[in-house]
């Protein structure tokens, strides 16, 4: 077997270009799906039967359900039954966020849960709302308790975006497999689209661990 290598610095734009679009999906995508998933969270605590109910049952469904079939059922179910068209990297960032901000609101629901009742208490007795004190006492303290959980969504997210490919999103999934495609050189091509996703997700696989031992909360 010979190997050509000058396959990968022949096509290297190609694969930077990828990669810039594997980080500004991943970075966007992160964006909206933190107050998505607060969002969510303050819904599924809800005092409002409805309203809890509702939330409970569209972060189980996007939990429950296959990334993948996810962006599929964006990219064809929404034009077909809703007549709604997106682009291709819309439509990306679409079914990202929605799962992301599912698995976010447990994350966020569960530092919540996480503040002792005796604060929630001790707000109140001090004269204030409900709000005020979710506001200013219990949400400060859960977001730092959740950081470590978020960052490790984050890294999976990170490798998640590869999925989109399957819809023609030009990231560095996509790009590499066309380039394989095109060239033949499917060990050269996939040594490089491995090396770049390992040397772009390797700081952050890193970043989480520090932020995990940083902020570890021992009761």
């Amino acid at each position: 077997m010979t190997f050509d290598w000058s396959v990968i610095w022949d096509n290297r734009w190609r694969f930077i270009d990828g990669a810039e679009v594997t980080v500004i999906l991943t970075v966007t995508t992160m964006a909206l799906a933190l107050p998505g998933g607060m969002l969510l969270a303050l819904l599924r605590l809800s005092p409002i039967r409805v309203v809890s109910s509702a939330a409970t049952g569209f972060v189980e469904f996007f939990r429950a359900t296959p990334l993948i079939l996810q962006i599929y059922w964006v990219f064809y179910v929404l034009p077909a039954a809703f007549d709604i068209t997106l682009s291709d990297f819309t439509t990306a960032l679409v079914g990202l966020t929605l799962n992301v901000s599912s698995f976010n609101s447990e994350t966020f629901r569960a530092g919540i849960l996480s503040i002792r009742r005796g604060q929630w208490n001790a707000a109140l007795a001090l004269g204030m709302t409900k709000w005020q004190a979710l506001r200013k006492i219990v949400l400060p303290q859960a977001v730092l308790r959740v950081l470590p959980a978020l960052a490790s969504t984050w890294v999976s997210l990170f490798k998640d975006t590869s999925l989109v490919s399957i819809i023609a999103v030009a990231d560095l999934s996509y790009v590499s497999l066309k380039i394989r495609s095109e060239t033949y050189r499917v060990l050269e091509v996939l040594t490089a689209m491995a090396g770049l996703y390992c040397l772009m997700g390797y700081p952050q696989a890193k970043l989480a661990d520090w932020v995990h031992r940083r902020l570890k909360v021992a009761e």
